[in-house]
């Protein structure tokens, strides 16, 4: 007996040396257990993170902003091919023919000069706002806010340069999708609807006015021709950014602090724009949410969007929303945001959501975006710097409590000198998680675009051979050569 159980034991441990590894740690095993080391402890290796996580594939930045991705630097070069100059003393952007002198120069020449050069980051970008201090510095909303007046005159000019740079940048970053909002969507001013405006609405009679106005302004030959302009500037400027590595589709954007006509003379036209172009995904409003019209109007807008909803159901939404904080408005003005893009205007996604905390029915309108599946565009870089909301002050953790999805994007990356490789840095190291969650935010960012079906299989299927070849490099540098 003793003899046939010695025999057993060595038959057993040959066969185990021999045989295939059947329960060898797997590549993402090996990955999940680097990443576990990289995050423990009290301090993160954030260095070995930004590399691990610029590497990983990410698969889309769903809140994107076209204008607000170029850094200052791409700018004054398109000031240079327009033929404009910068004033040396403001800063702003002279497009008047011969305006050159000593005090409006040219990009390349300001950038010679050190000094201006870094005086104009300041104005152009969040650039040095916390590691530098004047008595002329602004509070840091008002400094994001007020840069895209800075570029705004060349933001439109180049689009299609612009667009090659952001599919570089990306790809660079292993990003291979954008959901970028591009360019404002056409205005259509309607004095008499502004009017009744003024003198308020009630529910039926903003139905009524909005009714009348919709074939007004389809008989405009100004909004038809915004309208095909608008078009015709996407697709010369999106020619060629689509490929096998990389996917970029487009909303136009409404200003939320307009008057109301123009407000919906967008919106309108958003609707029709993506209900004529496959490039066009969806709709969005945009603009400081604290401004006073912005709160004003706020109702109103959500009541506009419900009536083109209803109109146009199959048109997605991602709709700012929430993008407050605690003294930024008075406090009934916390109450009501993402409640009312939620359930009144029907958005499909909610951009930023800050505000949820306050909000009257917290917990219901969680329960809704967790049942509808509506997540949240979390932008932890830009909610640092507009609304001082960072780490355990960001509802993030609250909405992972809750189960309300989420992605990671970037917001307006070329203001705040970022990237979203260092957005997922940023998660990472503020709040604890896994390798698991990580990779799921990437493919999320992909499931919950606005991409259609096929396109959202195809990135989906490219998204897992992406991390299986990642996986498998990981694994073969962490494990001892054979």
């Amino acid at each position: 007996m003793q003899k046939s159980l010695s025999s057993l034991m060595i038959a057993l441990a040959f066969a185990s040396a021999t045989a295939p590894q059947a329960h060898a740690a797997s590549n993402e095993d090996v990955v999940k257990r680097h990443f576990a080391s990289l995050v423990a402890g009290p301090t993160p290796k954030t260095s070995e993170l930004q590399m691990f996580l610029t590497m990983m594939p990410k698969g889309g930045d769903l809140h994107h902003h076209y204008s607000g991705a170029i850094y200052a630097e791409q700018y004054l070069e398109w000031v240079d091919k327009q033929g404009f100059c910068v004033n040396k003393t403001d800063f702003r952007i002279n497009t008047a023919a011969g305006a050159k002198s000593a005090s409006c120069v040219s990009g390349k020449d300001l950038v010679a000069d050190n000094a201006a050069y870094r005086a104009l980051l300041q104005k152009w970008s969040t650039a040095d706002f916390y590691n530098h201090s004047s008595g002329k510095q602004l509070p840091p909303d008002q400094t994001f806010f007020d840069t895209f007046g800075y570029f705004n005159d060349v933001a439109s000019t180049n689009g299609s340069e612009g667009l090659q740079t952001l599919k570089k940048r990306a790809i660079a970053e292993n990003l291979s999708y954008i959901e970028t909002i591009y360019e404002i969507a056409p205005i259509t001013p309607d004095g008499d609807f502004d009017k009744l405006a003024a003198e308020g609405f009630d529910n039926a009679r903003l139905n009524a006015a909005l009714e009348a106005l919709v074939p007004k302004l389809e008989a405009s030959q100004a909004f038809q021709q915004g309208i095909q302009n608008y078009l015709a500037h996407l697709q010369k400027a999106s020619a060629g950014v689509d490929d096998e590595q990389f996917t970029m589709r487009y909303q136009p954007f409404v200003l939320r602090f307009l008057p109301p006509s123009m407000v919906f003379s967008q919106m309108l036209a958003s609707f029709k724009l993506a209900k004529t172009s496959p490039q066009i995904v969806g709709v969005n409003i945009v603009g400081q949410e604290s401004l006073n019209v912005s709160m004003r109007d706020y109702s109103l807008h959500m009541q506009m969007f419900k009536f083109l909803k209803a109109k146009y159901p199959d048109v997605k939404m991602a709709l700012h929303a929430g993008e407050l904080a605690l003294g930024v408005v008075p406090p009934e003005g916390l109450k009501f945001h993402i409640q009312e893009a939620v359930n009144v205007a029907g958005a499909n996604r909610i951009g930023h959501g800050i505000d949820i905390a306050h909000e009257s029915n917290a917990l219901a309108i969680m329960k809704t975006m967790r049942e509808r599946r509506i997540p949240v565009e979390v932008n932890l870089t830009s909610n640092e710097f507009i609304l001082g909301v960072k780490g355990p002050a960001h509802p993030l953790d609250l909405y992972r409590k809750y189960g309300v999805p989420f992605v990671i994007s970037t917001d307006d990356a070329g203001v705040t000198r970022h990237n979203l490789s260092n957005e997922y840095v940023l998660f990472a190291t503020r709040y604890k998680t896994d390798y698991a969650e990580v990779k799921k935010l990437s493919y999320d960012s992909i499931r919950y675009s606005f991409l259609a079906d096929a396109d959202k299989k195809r990135l989906l299927q490219q998204l897992d051979s992406r991390f299986s070849k990642f996986e498998a490099d990981i694994a073969r540098a962490l494990l001892p050569a054979k």
